[in-house]
């Protein structure tokens, strides 16, 4: 298992290093959604339902809207301000009794593993709660928010459970449970005595999921009997050059472009009809080009000398 929390158990003053390891685990089996017709997987979206169009992650904001029909915004720097827990402590508040405590607030589960020096503060709390019969209540700042919790003993280790906040906690409303029903003394004596003849010791290892072992023996006779085809893979999408392309696309324009001015030497000293004429034959050979420039090279020292 790997700790997902870290700090110590604080009581009086006693303080426990502890280590957090999730106590439970999901073994449901998780299906893809694909084509039937070509086995692709299927992908979603992120649309505005306002204007049809796709939006980008870094577009998306949080947003309340209240009974009123108002939209209200939060950016980042909103969440931000808001007060967070960061501490590692797990404050003990009061121990009560174990039987007060409703199952219905239990969230989730966690093992609090002792630090290799603090085995036996750990085993006296553990053993203390076990003789008095009573839960710890505490608080515990987990992924950055503050939650109700209780310590309670299972075997050997020392559970960190945490909690629902009581406004959390729907009341049945139901209006048929105020209605006077009438129970006679043999139907009451009848019902506990079918209680009693289906009385046992809870014993969870006799139970499991039937329902998974089946879909586990649905995939593994599919599997056997050849009912399988290779899952295709996506075909890589052209999104056009990378950015690497674009820079020695770019290099290489450079370049160009400065042996063709190299090359020019004297191109703004060149008239228009010359450039005319380059522009129309691109391609003639080296020695062609050379005689070329040597045809143009006196042009430019009669105009010199004419103004003198």
């Amino acid at each position: 298992m790997r700790a997902m929390w870290s700090g110590a158990v604080s009581f009086g003053l006693v303080s426990v290093p502890v280590k957090a390891y999730s106590a439970t685990t999901n073994h449901d089996i998780r299906f893809h959604q694909v084509h039937g017709a070509d086995g692709g997987r299927i992908k979603y979206k992120r649309t505005c339902s306002v204007d049809g169009e796709e939006v980008e992650y870094a577009d998306i904001v949080k947003g309340y809207e209240t009974d009123d029909g108002e939209l209200i915004t939060l950016s980042e720097e909103d969440l931000d301000s808001l007060p967070t827990a960061t501490g590692h402590e797990i404050d003990v508040i009061e121990f009560v009794p174990a039987d007060q405590i409703d199952p219905l607030l239990f969230e989730k589960s966690y093992y609090l593993e002792p630090d290799a020096k603090a085995a036996k503060p750990y085993a006296l709390l553990r053993e203390a709660l076990v003789q008095t019969d009573r839960m710890a209540v505490v608080k515990v700042a987990l992924r950055q928010r503050e939650s109700m919790a209780l310590l309670r003993v299972r075997d050997k280790a020392i559970v960190l459970q945490t909690m629902l906040w009581p406004d959390e906690v729907r009341e049945p409303e139901f209006d048929i449970l105020d209605a006077d029903v009438e129970l006679r003394p043999q139907e009451l004596t009848m019902a506990a005595s079918l209680v009693e003849s289906l009385g046992s010791d809870f014993d969870p290892a006799q139970f499991h999921d039937e329902y998974r072992d089946a879909v586990v023996d649905l995939i593994e006779r599919k599997r056997t009997t050849g009912d399988t085809r290779p899952a295709p893979v996506a075909a890589k999408r052209d999104e056009g050059p990378d950015s690497m392309t674009d820079l020695l696309s770019a290099l290489q324009a450079s370049v160009e472009a400065a042996r063709a001015g190299s090359g020019a030497g004297t191109s703004s000293s060149t008239t228009s009809d010359d450039s005319a004429a380059k522009k129309k034959a691109p391609a003639r050979k080296p020695a062609a080009k050379k005689k070329t420039e040597e045809d143009e090279a006196p042009a430019p020292r009669k105009r010199t000398r004419k103004p003198a």
